[in-house]
């Protein structure tokens, strides 16, 4: 947070943060971070809820949450669609198996999380590297529609995570993308991935944007409009001016869409 402390302007619109990394911050830490919620707006991205986990949901997590939701005016609070805990945390999102039996259980788990934050959430669809236990009943594109629709909450797309999971098993991330509720997308998300082999990518938030990712999010913003856009980045950082021309890209991108979207309005007319 130093070196963004020091900076008058930014290239970015909100920050997102993982509740669970913040909750038991204090002293100096806490203080600052309380000066970046008043600063900027913020989203919240959770990591441990375990949606599609098979123990009950942690009330006592979600009880700490929602307050600091409270405190620090939250915009926006999401989950990911998986489960990552089985008696312990497994440190890592695993997806859950695309059945009609899948998307009742976890859209009621979404119910219960919405009805006790008094406010609603979005989930994110992860990426995956091997077929969930269990044969499919559905698409994953089908799995989520019905997620959604069954629990009524919001998406946050992950634009990356269509891509990679449309590399690696086998479909177009486009139509992927083209099938998805935009009415239900809160913001989408943008990130590098590390390339294992041709047709393995795995999503780490290490690296920059690849150019058939950026083409993904402008395909993105001419199917749904410009939607409030996250560039993840996890480790491996760049310095600040690289870094800042990621985001000045996604702003630039944002631009040329409303101005096509004005110029076809103007033709249309």
């Amino acid at each position: 947070m130093g070196p963004l402390s020091q900076c008058e302007t930014v290239p970015f619109q909100f920050m997102e943060v993982a509740p669970e990394n913040w909750i038991p911050m204090g002293g100096r830490l806490g203080r600052e971070f309380r000066r970046f919620t008043e600063r900027f707006p913020f989203v919240c991205h959770g990591l441990s809820l375990s949606l599609g986990g098979p123990h009950p949901l942690d009330f006592e997590l979600l009880a700490a949450v929602k307050r600091f939701l409270d405190e620090h005016q939250i915009r926006c609070y999401t989950e990911h669609l998986s489960y990552c805990s089985d008696g312990g945390h497994l440190y890592d999102l695993m997806p859950i198996p695309f059945t009609g039996e899948a998307v009742r259980y976890v859209a009621d788990r979404i119910r219960q999380v919405q009805a006790f934050l008094e406010r609603p959430i979005g989930i994110e669809h992860v990426s995956y590297y091997t077929p969930p236990g269990g044969p499919a009943e559905m698409t994953e594109l089908e799995f989520i529609r019905a997620v959604l629709e069954e629990a009524d909450c919001g998406l946050l797309l992950d634009v990356n995570n269509a891509y990679v999971n449309g590399i690696n098993h086998g479909y177009d991330p486009y139509r992927f993308i083209d099938g998805l509720p935009g009415e239900r997308i809160c913001y989408v998300h943008i990130a590098g991935h590390y390339d294992e082999a041709e047709d393995l990518k795995v999503d780490t938030h290490g690296s920059a944007v690849i150019e058939p990712v950026w083409s993904l999010l402008e395909h993105t913003y001419q199917r749904f409009g410009v939607l409030p856009t996250l560039l993840e980045r996890d480790f491996n950082f760049p310095d600040n001016d690289t870094l800042f021309a990621e985001l000045s890209r996604i702003g630039a991108t944002q631009r040329q869409t409303e101005g096509q979207a004005r110029k076809s309005g103007r033709s249309s007319a």
